[in-house]
């Protein structure tokens, strides 16, 4: 079973309909939205001037029978813990949303679909292969 953790970024590029997210989405027996991804949509969303227009399909994706939202467990915060100590031996410290969703990535051994390179720094983490790819 093949698990993919979303990105902000890869959620809003699956909305633009790029290829490469389409099919990689499509590929995922379970897609995964952390709430910490949640959190940035509706900010987003707050900021702009669709917000209803956004929730509704937000909504109609999260309705999807392969598609779950991500609550954080205490195993949450002891990945996070590991994640952020680690990071900050390295000198390499990425946003605290981002360790959060790296920590979520870990714990449910998914793989993360993303376009930020900083997520390479965390080690042991499972990205897809597109980001050494992408354009960024």
């Amino acid at each position: 079973m093949k698990k993919l953790i979303a990105d902000t970024n890869a959620y809003v590029r699956y909305l633009a309909g790029e290829e490469k997210i389409l099919d990689y989405f499509a590929a995922a027996d379970q897609i995964y939205l952390p709430v910490f991804v949640l959190g940035e949509l509706f900010a987003g969303f707050r900021g702009g001037s669709k917000e209803q227009q956004n929730r509704r399909i937000l909504d109609q994706f999260l309705g999807k029978s392969s598609v779950g939202v991500l609550e954080a467990t205490r195993e949450t915060a002891e990945y996070f813990g590991i994640i952020k100590a680690a990071l900050k031996k390295a000198g390499r410290p990425i946003p605290l949303n981002d360790v959060w969703i790296a920590a979520q990535v870990l714990e449910t051994g998914s793989v993360l679909a993303t376009y930020d390179p900083h997520f390479l720094a965390v080690p042991g983490l499972r990205i897809w292969d597109a980001l050494s790819e992408s354009d960024r």
